[in-house]
């Protein structure tokens, strides 16, 4: 249960209109980075994480992604708000239009439509948490690539913050890291269920050192 405030995490307040930048920014919406992909990913892995507080941080997490892709539409949604068809046409915006008009709609900057198979949930913690280590750092290099292009300070600002929280992610998945690190043992290191696959893998051994001993 989620209790939603009616506000942005971030301002967001563009006055003037360019539906290329729209076009770039939006990539952080759908793209194979972006925030979307980001909060489906940490709410979805959050419930084979065999810590409990490393499944808090995940839930912690994948809600302020919800709020960080609620700043990037707002920005796309006001960077293209009643736009004339001949400014639309003019920056390319018409492929994007023709199928959306100006609404929102999760995509790549390319134009590449959002795909589940941009995230991954393994059920393996170790491997988990270094996926979102490498995510949270792949999209701080398309904030950096944003900041390169654009140079408006209006949507500067909401990228700058919203590239110093994926630096802070970074940060707290690594100590989620370690500290599951340390509650694992050599016996479950790399297990989702720990019991069922230490007895498994345990047994298989044992079978495969008496076929070694019977062929000496």
């Amino acid at each position: 249960m989620w209790a939603y405030e009616k506000r942005l995490q971030y301002p967001v307040k563009i006055t003037k209109t360019c539906p290329k930048t729209a076009q770039l920014i939006i990539s952080q919406y759908g793209g194979p980075d972006g925030e979307l992909s980001a909060s489906l990913r940490y709410l979805s892995q959050r419930y084979s994480m065999p810590l409990k507080e490393v499944g808090g941080l995940l839930t912690d997490i994948g809600t302020e992604e919800l709020g960080h892709m609620e700043i990037i539409c707002a920005m796309v949604y006001q960077l293209t708000k009643d736009l004339p068809m001949q400014k639309i046409k003019e920056s390319g915006f018409d492929l994007y239009y023709v199928d959306h008009t100006t609404a929102l709609w999760p995509q790549a900057a390319a134009g590449l439509p959002f795909c589940a198979t941009e995230l991954q949930s393994k059920g393996d913690a170790i491997c988990d948490l270094t996926e979102n280590l490498a995510a949270e750092q792949k999209a701080r290099v398309v904030y950096d690539n944003l900041l390169r292009e654009i140079q408006d300070p209006e949507v500067r600002e909401p990228l700058k913050f919203l590239r110093a929280r994926e630096i802070v992610h970074f940060q707290r998945f690594g100590e989620a890291l370690e500290r599951t690190k340390d509650k694992l043992d050599s016996n479950n290191f790399y297990y989702f269920n720990a019991e069922f696959d230490k007895s498994l893998f345990h047994k298989e051994e044992k079978q495969c050192c008496s076929k070694n001993s019977q062929t000496q």
